[in-house]
């Protein structure tokens, strides 16, 4: 499998389409949470995505800072099959892209589900939980500067 990392402006129709489906499929239909996916913030993501023949099977993306939050952010990480390590596996390729790039901290706001997701990567929580969309979200913070060398190896 692939690591694919793009602009929005070089992704092919194919590729948004396979990406917007994946996430509408995960966090709309299957959480059942009907919210505007669309949010304006695709054309400033980076987007990272695993990919083979068979289409996208995991994917994220990687915002600037001061775009959703003051340091960057990763967000709409997602897997199309769970179990398979696919997803700890795009998280921290987004992790390593963030480094790569220089940005010192990303911020998220983790569904409470997937807090100990997030937290295995080194992220911890800098906030009280709240609801987002009916569902319970922590914001979530990752010091890149405080990994150290262990992350380079990705």
């Amino acid at each position: 499998m692939e690591l694919i990392v793009k602009p929005f402006e070089a992704l092919t129709p194919r590729q948004l389409y396979e990406i917007l489906r994946l996430r509408v499929d995960v966090f709309v239909v299957e959480q059942q949470c009907p919210y505007p996916e669309l949010d304006g913030k695709d054309p400033a993501a980076l987007h990272l995505f695993l990919q083979d023949a068979s289409g996208i099977h995991a994917y994220l993306r990687l915002l600037p800072p001061g775009l959703a939050f003051e340091t960057a952010s990763l967000g709409r990480v997602v897997s199309r099959a769970r179990g398979l390590g696919l997803g700890d596996r795009i998280l921290r390729a987004g992790i390593q892209k963030a480094r790569t790039l220089g940005y010192p901290a990303l911020t998220i706001e983790a569904q409470r589900y997937a807090k100990g997701f997030y937290a295995r990567a080194g992220f911890r929580q800098i906030g009280a939980e709240f609801l987002e969309d009916g569902i319970p979200h922590v914001p979530m913070r990752l010091e890149l500067a405080a990994l150290g060398a262990s992350c380079r190896k990705e």
